[in-house]
């Protein structure tokens, strides 16, 4: 069971997620919101960084990137540490709006979870804290020993 749990995992967040957008009109694409949270979670982030996280190249980044901007959900600075680059960063705008397609989404899944039985609804609630938990631990970085 232990072998399967992280893909099952994985299969069945993936199929919520693609239910909460196909249940939904996002005010923009479901690709452009995963890069404003990716840039939220971040903090101010190169293109080369995010092409990497995205698994994409670099022109295709910067395409996505200035389409966020035109919208005024992304702005660009000046990086401190190389004034030859710049970093990506959220705007109140863009977090106002990534606010709202998460609140969206959500309301997408609720009548389903309407339907579940208060313990079900109670271990949903407790997955949701163990994998908090697990992302945590995820986002602390480890040191490796000899």
């Amino acid at each position: 069971m232990a072998r399967t749990l992280g893909s099952d995992l994985l299969s069945v967040v993936a199929r919520i997620n693609r239910l909460a957008t196909q249940r939904v009109r996002l005010p923009l694409g479901y690709a452009q919101a995963r890069l404003l949270s990716t840039i939220e979670d971040q903090g101010p982030t190169r293109i080369s960084d995010l092409a990497a996280l995205d698994h994409c190249s670099q022109p295709t980044m910067t395409t996505q990137v200035r389409r966020l901007e035109d919208a005024g959900m992304v702005t660009r600075r000046v990086d401190p540490d190389d004034a030859r680059a710049v970093l990506i960063e959220i705007t109140a705008e863009g977090v106002d709006t990534l606010r709202q397609v998460r609140i969206d989404r959500g309301a997408a899944i609720d009548p389903y979870l309407d339907r579940l039985d208060d313990q079900d609804r109670d271990t949903l609630a407790e997955a949701v804290r163990v994998l908090r938990r697990l992302l945590e631990d995820a986002s602390t970085p480890t040191t490796v020993t000899k």
